[in-house]
């Protein structure tokens, strides 16, 4: 053991001592500062924006009329083209006229022999009058010649009650459209013998300009809107004046605007909704009753919302959350509370405030506390606000 120490000299103990001198000082020295990550940040900014609401609706004719036989007869003629557009007074259907023509041309010489049988009591009547002043005739006599002569006048009336009747019996011959609108298919074909009654309908009409969408709002809808309108979140347009925007299945959108004309008191028990109907402008018969389209409800406003890109919201154990930039530069999470989707932003209802600046791009290289720099900016809002004066309802729809 002695032998393998004195092997060593003292300069090899010195080169051996700095050597752990320098492999110590190695181990203390701390790593260089992580350089701030890059980052595209928002300002949030409270601003009124507007709040639509979405839903399924269905197309529905503003008027059907049941065109419906009045008079019996065989059919003779179809004057329109099924399933096409028809205009109000248009002759659509038209019955064997001959029995009608004859029956008022009876009723006219019926009438003509009423009007000789009254002219002729006339006479007799004015003749009787003079006699009774000479006592030549008694008051029997003249009460019988008053008698006719009114019954002469009632038995004219009657005639003229016929000819009118048999005129409308000729004009019921020629069925005409009472408004205009889309015609559906005839139920009976030339030579059926048409009756007035239960199986009178000929076809039906509908009416779709203008022409009705419907929609229910479900209960929850109507309570959300109740709560944020008492929480100063949510206004709805003066005197209730929503505009209804229809968008069909290819989303186009029709090219008029509608207005919502009725609101049922009452919510459907069986589904817990409550029906909504708004009427809008349909001149090229785009919509047709029974089309499925999406509603867009639009007029009421969010005041003083927060919103933030979409991007900048992260979903994870505890909730949702944001990275927000704190004021010695570096990345914070910060809960929030989500509202609705606005275009490419989520509302928060909770959470922000004016002022906070919130990560919006590179949150994938950010974590709690790391420092960050801010490379560029992203718009705070991405559509105009409202001008528009505003009322609060606390009814809902």
């Amino acid at each position: 053991m002695r032998q393998f120490l004195d092997g060593f000299s003292t300069k090899s103990f010195g080169s051996f001592g700095c050597m752990l001198v320098l492999m110590c000082s190695c181990e203390k020295e701390t790593p260089p500062p992580m350089p701030p990550v890059p980052i595209t940040a928002v300002h949030v900014i409270p601003q009124n924006i507007p709040a639509n609401f979405e839903y399924v609706g269905v197309a529905e004719s503003s008027h059907i009329v049941e065109l419906r036989a009045r008079v019996e007869g065989y059919l003779e003629k179809i004057g329109y083209q099924e399933g096409g557009l028809v205009h109000a007074n248009d002759v659509m259907f038209v019955l064997d006229q001959r029995p009608f023509v004859a029956a008022l041309d009876m009723a006219k010489g019926d009438l003509a022999r009423q009007e000789a049988l009254l002219w002729n009591a006339e006479q007799s009547k004015n003749r009787m009058v003079p006699l009774y002043k000479q006592n030549a005739v008694s008051q029997r006599d003249l009460d019988d010649a008053l008698a006719q002569e009114l019954a002469a006048k009632a038995s004219v009336m009657t005639a003229q009650a016929n000819v009118a009747q048999a005129k409308l019996n000729l004009e019921f011959a020629s069925i005409e459209a009472p408004v205009t609108g889309m015609a559906s298919k005839a139920i009976f074909r030339e030579g059926a013998l048409i009756s007035p009654g239960p199986n009178s309908l000929l076809t039906n009409i509908y009416v779709i300009d203008p022409i009705w969408v419907n929609f229910s709002v479900s209960e929850g809808d109507i309570l959300k809107a109740r709560k944020e309108i008492s929480e100063k979140r949510l206004l709805y347009p003066e005197g209730m004046q929503f505009s209804i925007e229809v968008v069909m299945a290819d989303n186009s959108t029709m090219p008029a605007a509608g207005k919502i004309d009725f609101t049922d008191p009452a919510l459907q028990q069986s589904t817990g909704t409550m029906l909504v109907r708004s009427i809008l402008a349909n001149p090229l018969g785009w919509l047709r009753p029974g089309q499925f389209v999406r509603v867009v409800v639009k007029g009421a406003t969010r005041p003083n919302a927060i919103i933030v890109p979409q991007t900048a919201v992260l979903q994870g154990q505890n909730g949702t959350f944001v990275y927000v930039v704190t004021k010695d530069g570096k990345a914070a999470i910060r809960p929030v509370d989500l509202g609705d989707w606005y275009k490419d932003y989520w509302i928060i209802n909770s959470g922000l405030a004016k002022g906070d600046i919130v990560i919006a791009l590179g949150i994938n290289r950010v974590q709690n506390n790391t420092p960050v720099v801010v490379k560029t900016w992203m718009p705070s809002t991405p559509a105009e606000g409202t001008d528009q004066e505003l009322q609060e309802d606390s009814l809902g729809f």
